[in-house]
């Protein structure tokens, strides 16, 4: 049993063959975490968990999604009606696609910002970890999760990096402020061999970021899914000198201590 803590089984992409895919993924005794990026996806992970007794749900304004604007009590709604959502996600900064010129540049890095800070403060009411997503935006990601536990010091601020990666002295920065790091695919394309042998296999958890990022022995051209992340598994194991059992008892461990999954074991 595993848990992939970072899948989309709700996006369209499994519209045509998603209970297939459900049913493939509970026979192999994989529970996922489906992780909203904005209210509507939010609201379908929210189903898929109720019908669902091996999906969890995450709740989420995606950075990319800031057009939206983050409605704080439209969430908090959501997350009084289900048990099953059991974290803030995905959430963060993202600065890939930026607009030109210096002046939008700031106003489109502000927004993001101001958004990142309203979740994180909504996770702090509703007491859950956040599933952070950072991308070409290091250094103010940091600064605003180091921020935020330092203006609450009576709440611990928790969570997982999610899609990790960054370089091993990135990577220690957040393991200080009590993150995890989420390895995902991305793995087989980006060499991260130096942050997965040092990491400690307490501070790891596994994810798919299905339906992208699907891992290489499984072909370029085929669409990710929540059993495949049996692939990233593996190659923690080869790298860190472990068994495969070994690390996946180990990050599933990681998942229900993070996320409060108490009933796993029944499912």
């Amino acid at each position: 049993m595993v848990i992939d803590t970072h899948s989309h089984l709700n996006f369209k992409a499994y519209d045509n063959d998603r209970n297939e895919v459900l049913k493939k993924t509970r026979e192999a005794g994989v529970i996922c975490i489906d992780v909203g990026v904005n209210f509507e996806t939010s609201k379908n992970a929210t189903k898929l968990a109720k019908d669902n007794e091996n999906i969890y749900a995450s709740m989420g304004l995606h950075p990319t999604e800031t057009k939206e604007g983050f409605d704080a009590e439209k969430y908090k709604q959501l997350a009084k009606s289900s048990n099953k959502i059991i974290a803030i996600g995905e959430v963060g900064l993202d600065y890939y696609y930026k607009p030109k010129g210096t002046a939008k540049k700031e106003l489109f890095k502000e927004k993001q910002k101001q958004i990142f800070i309203a979740q994180l403060k909504t996770a702090q009411e509703l007491n859950l970890p956040v599933i952070v997503h950072t991308r070409m935006a290091f250094n103010d990601t940091v600064e605003i999760l180091k921020n935020y536990s330092l203006q609450n010091i009576n709440y611990k601020l928790t969570g997982v990096i999610h899609c990790f990666v960054g370089t091993w002295q990135e990577a220690q920065k957040y393991l200080e402020l009590g993150f995890y790091l989420g390895i995902n695919g991305i793995i087989f394309k980006l060499n991260l061999d130096e942050v997965i042998k040092n990491c400690p296999l307490d501070k790891i958890l596994v994810e798919t970021d299905c339906p992208y990022l699907t891992p290489v022995p499984e072909g370029k051209d085929t669409r990710n899914e929540p059993i495949f992340v049996k692939h990233i598994i593996k190659k923690i194991a080869d790298l860190q000198g472990l068994s495969f059992d070994q690390v996946a008892i180990s990050t599933t461990q990681n998942a229900k201590k993070l996320f409060k999954i108490k009933n796993y074991e029944k499912i």
